[in-house]
């Protein structure tokens, strides 16, 4: 997308709610009832929060950035297939300089021990047909560790920072978008590429069961249309469209 493809002014109209049961969705009833480009959802809480391939997404009333944004687009532009990535750059322009993003569009920070905690997800959904889209974002920002289910606290990261940053967040956050909706593609893959989490890190992906096949390899950024770029053992490569990539253990060493 161009500059002259994308109007200004995300964030109007908005609706914020106390509570919901999610973002996405009372932003995507919006969309189909013709909620013009720009048009924001916000929540300080969610029952039924969702993040990618089903799994919900769980935060404490008032510590987390939750949001919902309509985004259109011109006949002429296409689809904004870079849409997740483009989402993803953003959401790390308004945090800081520290967080890295994990393919395809987790904000994690690193740890000491190499391992990645989750400080925010993103869930792009939409009709591209009608050219439309939702891109929904959640940050941890005021979150205390302690109020999280156990199982979430070993993978979780968070500013630590008051509810009451929140609001600046989120208007530091929408300022990002609308800059990142008007910058040339090859520009936003480069950006991303500098917070790739992932890159030169042994991956593996796949599960029995799983549409697509496994495999392991090593992580060498993204291409031209956002697909993971992995470099495989016994040579080649190959580009993985969707799914879940996780960190693979290191090799045991010989002898």
């Amino acid at each position: 997308m161009s500059a002259g493809q994308v109007p200004a002014g995300l964030g109007r109209p908005r609706l914020h709610l106390a509570l919901t049961d999610s973002t996405n969705d009372r932003a995507r009833a919006l969309a189909l009832a013709g909620a013009p480009h720009g048009t924001l959802v916000t929540a300080s809480e969610q029952s039924a929060g969702r993040g990618r391939q089903g799994r919900t997404w769980a935060a404490p009333a008032g510590s987390s950035l939750l949001m919902s944004l309509v985004v259109r687009w011109e006949p002429a532009a296409g689809a904004p297939g870079l849409l997740p990535l483009l989402a993803a750059v953003a959401a790390c322009d308004a945090i800081g300089p520290q967080p890295l993003i994990k393919w395809p569009n987790d904000i994690v920070l690193p740890r000491g021990d190499g391992s990645l905690a989750k400080l925010a997800g993103i869930l792009v959904e939409g009709r591209p047909q009608e050219r439309w889209a939702i891109v929904g974002i959640g940050i941890n920002v005021a979150v205390e560790p302690a109020a999280l289910a156990p199982e979430l606290r070993e993978i979780a990261a968070t500013l630590g920072r008051s509810p009451a940053d929140v609001e600046p967040l989120l208007e530091a956050l929408l300022a990002a978008l609308e800059r990142r909706l008007a910058q040339p593609a090859g520009e936003l893959l480069s950006d991303w590429n500098a917070r790739d989490a992932l890159y030169g890190r042994r991956v593996r992906w796949g599960a029995p069961g799983a549409a697509q096949a496994g495999g392991e390899g090593r992580a060498k950024g993204v291409d031209g249309t956002g697909r993971l770029i992995v470099a495989l053992d016994g040579g080649g490569q190959t580009t993985l469209e969707a799914g879940e990539v996780h960190l693979a253990p290191l090799p045991a060493p010989e002898g």
